[in-house]
């Protein structure tokens, strides 16, 4: 599962020669606070979020993810991978509170800040107002900053698109850094299995296998047509990153205009009890994410794609914004109901809400910045 911010000024800008990008993401964020805030947990397998009998995992320390726990997981799940797994209650008041302190490193060096979480973000380190040339060395200094600051890791990836310093900061995890060079993007996306893609989950990894394609270099291949029949609009991106191509900018200050979660399903699904129990983890986060920003917005919107990969959407919009949870889980409920009965299996559910306080939302995002 993964949580989806959709936002404003999307606008693809031609790629400029050699941008040097970074991805900054920190280790564990929500444990490593926990950790380091209380020396009790350190060293344990710690999960954020849920409880031993019911919820979702926010988030797991490195000591917990070596039995396979993993965030989004269900509680119970993850106890049963894990019995001595410790729970503790999020404090996202402390954590919005570290992001600040990191976002203010961050624009030490460039204004070009682009936040994907809390716990997330990409720079434009181009033209820095270090005037340091390597962004190499600029990834360096801010994570040393980050460590003296907060006590807590980061890692990073350097490339010349965003897609490429996503990639790459997955390399040296945790408390690291990898850099993938111009002339080496081509090469090591080809060698790459598909589902170590980002934006390529396990389901449409099986798919692309089913049609032959399991390296960037398969999936190179073949034609945006044959993609696009395949995978819909998502075959343009595809077609585009097995060729190292992202020409999106770092588009600092954006507003959001939706948080949707979305979860694909090793299994499919295929009746109303399971598919409440489906989209719980998406209520979940969604409603998390909610909290913690304190959004809120009026359209709820339930996203089904069958087995078939046939997707359908359905929406409500209320007179007001959405206030609790148990009103959001509802509606939900409700959207779900109106899809009976199934014809097929599903493979996809997702929730997104929209409509959000703009005024609000745009409050916040300012006072992070400043």
């Amino acid at each position: 599962m993964y949580l989806r911010i959709s936002q404003r000024n999307e606008a693809v800008e031609p790629q400029q020669e050699h941008r040097k990008i970074i991805h900054l993401d920190m280790d564990a964020f929500y444990a490593s606070v926990e950790q380091r805030d209380n020396p009790a947990l350190r060293g344990r397998p710690v999960a954020v979020g849920g409880s031993r009998q019911r919820g979702v995992v926010a988030a797991a320390s490195y000591e917990a993810r070596e039995f396979g726990v993993r965030s989004a997981m269900p509680s119970s799940v993850a106890l049963r991978k894990c019995p001595e797994l410790v729970f503790v209650k999020p404090r996202f008041d402390v954590y919005k509170a570290v992001s600040r302190q990191i976002r203010a490193i961050f624009a030490e060096y460039t204004p070009l800040i682009e936040p994907v979480s809390l716990d997330e973000a990409y720079l434009d380190v181009t033209q820095n107002l270090k005037h340091i040339a390597s962004a190499t060395q600029v990834a360096q200094q801010i994570r040393g900053a980050i460590l003296a600051e907060t006590q807590l890791t980061a890692s990073a990836g350097i490339s010349y698109n965003k897609f490429l310093a996503k990639l790459a900061s997955d390399y040296r995890k945790p408390n690291g850094q990898f850099v993938i060079r111009p002339h080496q993007g081509l090469a090591l996306v080809g060698e790459l299995a598909v589902g170590q893609f980002h934006g390529i989950g396990p389901v449409t990894a099986a798919r692309m296998n089913q049609l032959g394609i399991f390296t960037g270099l398969d999936l190179r291949q073949q034609t945006e047509a044959f993609l696009r029949q395949n995978f819909g609009k998502a075959g343009s991106y595809y077609y585009a990153i097995a060729r190292a191509e992202d020409h999106r900018p770092v588009v600092a200050d954006r507003i959001r205009k939706s948080v949707g979660s979305e979860t694909t399903f090793e299994q499919d699904l295929s009746s109303y009890k399971e598919l409440i129990a489906g989209i719980a983890p998406c209520l979940e986060s969604v409603w998390a994410y909610c909290e913690r920003t304190e959004t809120r917005g009026r359209t709820v919107t339930v996203k089904v794609k069958y087995a078939d990969f046939q997707q359908v959407t359905r929406s409500r919009t209320a007179l007001a914004s959405i206030d609790g949870k148990a009103k959001l889980e509802q509606i939900i409920l409700e959207l779900l109901a109106g899809l009976l009965p199934l014809s097929q299996g599903v493979r996809l559910l997702g929730v997104s809400l929209s409509n959000l306080d703009m005024e609000e939302v745009a409050g916040r995002q300012l006072a992070l910045i400043f």
